[in-house]
């Protein structure tokens, strides 16, 4: 059936479909759950706002203008099931535990076979995939002697062997508006407000009580067997990583980001050699999620303030600019781990505190907390985490005060 050209808005009485998939979030089995469908092939089936893909979509909006992608395709989903048969883990039936993620939108061409076979157009919005990573710092810690190649987890040329698994967001609202504390009404209000009435049907399709937003997604790097990770007798070291790319794809020295993502990488392979599991999630969160502009807008008033790039005064020029001095909150963060089964995380590398207390608060226990080395830190780094060990970051090392804080000055911008 060809879609229509005309303009629909699906807030209109006419377009509210009584006959589309009920939601049963937090149910046990993925029938009864019922599939999220957010594809525009069958208007009548959605029972979510917004569509698939995250970010993307507005990239295959823009495609589809082009005329270079058929608005009516529905993908081939055969053999495109996971390298690792993930169980059902007991957080799956918890409507509390995972409000962020569609746990069963991973292998729905196996759950939903029939659903798919009677014509639905259900997507995955959950990937698990196998990799080898070559990281040059995990060449220099095999060359040093740190890392020893076994093949199975470390090959002979240094690539460390990965599964790894995307997520696409998919954001179930009154769990969401549980996890935030707020009534789910005033939830979508903001939303909408704030996205520019992006969605109309935040608020005039209270029925429908999931949101595909269009935000970046989530990666998670599992080191070893990935069944370990829901043992909590198996030692795990766990990386929660918020995105930076100037540092963690191009090497930019002003931060740490890098640094402790690699040495989290090198300590997870380690702990998989050892028998246990590593796990890296990487979330895209660039710049606080301040995003890009704002931060390097943040780095060159930072370098030209009076007095220079001073640890003293690192976090003033973010606030002046944006307003805030972080506009991340960390509250969904765990619904990956949940995902995976986490149950305890022996060795958590983050000195961040907000992410620390929202693991914890999800039910998932942590042993230890690990500092990145001092030998790691990039000299124009130190006014960033010693600003941050001043402000109540998580430290095993010692805290200057407000004197020491202004001597530890940064790199001058080169004009």
């Amino acid at each position: 059936m060809k879609r229509s050209s005309h303009v629909v808005l699906t807030s209109h009485s006419n377009q509210v479909y009584k006959d589309y998939p009920k939601i049963n979030w937090g149910a046990k089995s993925a029938e009864e759950r019922g599939p999220i469908i957010g594809s525009l092939t069958d208007t009548n089936m959605r029972n979510a706002i917004g569509t698939h893909s995250g970010s993307y979509t507005v990239y295959r909006a823009l495609s589809i203008a082009a005329g270079d992608y058929s608005p009516e395709h529905k993908p081939d989903l055969e053999n495109t099931e996971g390298t690792w048969n993930i169980k059902p883990q007991e957080s799956w039936f918890d409507p509390e535990k995972i409000v962020s993620i569609d746990p069963w939108g991973v292998d729905v061409n196996l759950h939903f076979k029939k659903s798919l076979e009677a014509g639905m157009d259900i997507r995955p919005t959950i990937a698990i995939t196998q990799a080898h990573l070559q990281i040059p710092e995990i060449y220099t810690a095999v060359e040093e002697g740190r890392i020893k190649p076994d093949g199975k987890i470390v090959t002979k040329a240094g690539d460390i062997k990965i599964t790894k698994v995307a997520f696409e967001p998919v954001w179930y609202l009154p769990g969401i508006a549980k996890r935030l504390n707020l009534e789910e009404g005033e939830l979508r209000k903001i939303l909408f407000q704030e996205t520019g009435g992006m969605f109309p049907e935040l608020v005039t399709r209270p029925d429908l009580h999931v949101l595909l937003p269009p935000i970046g997604s989530v990666t998670a790097y599992i080191f070893g067997d990935p069944e370990k990770l829901s043992d909590p007798k198996t030692e795990l070291s766990c990386r929660v990583h918020d995105e930076c790319n100037g540092s963690d794809v191009f090497g930019s020295d002003i931060c740490t980001c890098r640094p402790y993502l690699t040495y989290g990488i090198e300590h997870a392979a380690k702990t998989a050699q050892a028998g246990g599991v590593g796990l890296v999630v990487y979330y895209r969160k660039e710049g606080r999620a301040l995003g890009e502009v704002t931060k390097f807008l943040v780095y060159n008033a930072r370098k030209r303030q009076e007095g220079g790039d001073s640890a003293k005064n690192y976090f003033y020029r973010t606030e002046c600019v944006a307003g805030v001095e972080d506009a991340r909150f960390q509250e969904l963060m765990p619904d990956p781990l949940h995902f995976l089964g986490v149950k305890k995380i022996h060795n958590l590398h983050s000195m961040s505190n907000m992410k620390y207390d929202s693991i914890v608060k999800s039910g998932i226990e942590v042993v230890n907390r690990i500092s990145i080395p001092k030998e790691l830190i990039p000299a124009d780094a130190q006014v960033e985490i010693e600003a941050k060990k001043a402000a109540g970051y998580f430290t095993d090392g010692d805290v200057k005060d407000d004197g020491e804080l202004q001597e530890v000055q940064g790199r001058k911008l080169e004009e």
